[in-house]
């Protein structure tokens, strides 16, 4: 038999059976009295969406709305409107994070000839409680940072690119080289569209597949034709030939590495100074890959540590949304890798929250903010315009907790284990640096929905109000509950 916890008030009772680590049953009684602001209310919907001869419509009253339209109307109505605060209620007095949709039942509807009140169950997947284990108890493995000629080179070579001129030449195209091009496609020898003085660098594959092979060994001058399949338009995807003049053809002379181009593209006097400082940008770089390596080898050493289990409906509703936003349904391949994912995901976000909740783990006003500053540029946006966007999308408070989370990960990094392969201890500086302190103590604050905010972040204070005034009526984020409807007139429980 599952345990059943049980948690009682004086008037609505609530008990919790576990039917697995991630799904629950709630059985919720509540006392007609309990129920008596919600019939008002029913009666004040219905009377001012209804017409009776001799009364003004918000004026009818309740004994002629029962004799006109039945007690059963007015019931459903209230209990449509009380079902949501109910469960939402039990949900946070037993302490579940329901995710998902609620499956319902009315089993007992209000009888007020009697005082019966409403009882109901409802089966929903919740977020489980996870186990954590000793951060300190996670060890891993990376490889040690090697910072070669080659990475110098390549660095100084880019570098050098950023101030190459390009320079006609009389020679056949190569790799590299950037040709100017007229393009032509036609489709059964009707010309569907056509551009003309196309700059672009051979080998990059950013224009038309098959356009690199073709241009390949031209010279200027030269017509080549190729077929391919167009990417846009109302014949995007059918097989078009292309027809491709080459006019000209140029290379990128790259200018010599020597003192003059260090002072040129630095504030380097020499090159030798200048390949220091680039020695120092890839050990720098390759740090910070490391760091990554290291994140993901300690994440993945907490999930195997704490085995979260996941609610397998939740898993598979969001991988058929993935799945059906790509039109990919019957890719059982691709089913597989999402799944694979998106179980991972889920487990991540559960054992972090974990870790966020056993830290006490809080977000500040300023680590906020950074975040947006910092997530704005990903979207082409400006930090205000992303705040508006989040508050819009309703994901201020999701935001919130992406932000806790990642400072939950720091927490397990700085205690766990990282080694390289000689057993080297391995610091994580570079990716979880020392936060800087904060410059005035409002700007530390934690997060508070009805703090001020500074004038820099008046965009994301309406976009906290926003995203709070909307969630106000929902007690339990994702969930709807179904409507409730009156049992049929033959059937027996009906009032």
């Amino acid at each position: 038999m599952p345990p059943v916890e049980s948690l009682e008030s004086p008037a609505v009772k609530s008990d919790v059976e576990t039917i697995s680590p991630t799904r629950v049953k709630l059985t919720v009684e509540v006392p007609f009295d309990e129920l008596k602001p919600s019939m008002d209310d029913a009666y004040r919907t219905i009377g001012s969406q209804v017409s009776v001869p001799g009364f003004r419509k918000g004026r009818i009253p309740p004994r002629i709305i029962d004799q006109r339209f039945g007690r059963a109307a007015v019931l459903q109505e209230a209990v449509n409107s009380a079902l949501p605060t109910f469960y939402g209620q039990a949900a946070t007095e037993n302490e579940l994070r329901p995710l998902g949709q609620p499956e319902v039942d009315v089993t007992e509807v209000p009888d007020p000839t009697n005082g019966g009140g409403l009882k109901f169950t409802v089966e929903v997947d919740v977020q489980p409680k996870v186990e954590l284990p000793d951060y300190s108890t996670l060890a891993v493995s990376i490889d040690e940072i090697e910072v070669t000629d080659e990475d110098v080179t390549e660095r100084l070579d880019a570098l050098r690119e950023r101030f190459g001129t390009l320079v006609g030449v009389d020679r056949p195209v190569a790799p590299g080289d950037f040709v100017a091009i007229d393009l032509t496609a036609t489709i059964v020898d009707q010309e569907i569209d056509s551009a003309k003085g196309i700059s672009y660098e051979v080998g990059s594959a950013n224009l038309l597949p098959g356009l690199d092979d073709a241009v390949t060994g031209a010279a200027a001058g030269d017509t080549v034709t190729f077929t391919a399949a167009l990417a846009g338009g109302e014949h995007a995807g059918e097989e078009a030939q292309i027809t491709v003049v080459v006019t000209s053809v140029k290379e990128r002379q790259l200018p010599e590495a020597d003192d003059e181009f260090a002072e040129l593209a630095s504030e380097f006097d020499t090159l030798d100074e200048l390949v220091a400082d680039l020695r120092t940008q890839a050990e720098q770089s390759k740090k910070f890959e490391q760091g990554i390596v290291a994140r993901d080898r300690v994440l993945d050493a907490l999930l195997a540590a704490a085995d979260v289990p996941v609610p397998q409906t939740i898993v598979d509703a969001e991988v058929h949304s993935h799945l059906e936003g790509e039109d990919r349904l019957d890719d059982d391949e691709h089913r597989a890798e999402v799944t694979e994912s998106t179980v991972k995901a889920l487990q991540t976000q559960f054992v972090l929250d974990a870790v966020v909740e056993a830290g006490e783990v809080s977000v500040t006003q300023e680590e906020f903010v950074e975040y947006v500053v910092s997530q704005a540029p990903r979207y082409g946006m400006d930090p205000n315009a992303f705040a508006k966007a989040l508050s819009e999308a309703g994901q201020v408070q999701t935001t919130v907790a992406e932000v806790a989370r990642r400072k939950g990960l720091a927490l397990v990094l700085e205690q766990a284990t990282v080694t390289d392969p000689a057993g080297n201890p391995v610091s994580l500086d570079d990716l979880v640096p020392p936060r800087p302190e904060a410059p005035d103590a409002d700007a530390d604050a934690e997060w508070d929905d009805d703090a001020e905010w500074d004038d820099d972040a008046e965009a994301l204070e309406s976009a906290d109000s926003a995203d709070s005034a909307d969630s106000a009526d929902k007690p339990v984020e994702g969930a709807v509950v179904p409507e409730y409807s009156a049992p049929a007139a033959d059937d027996p429980t009906r009032i």
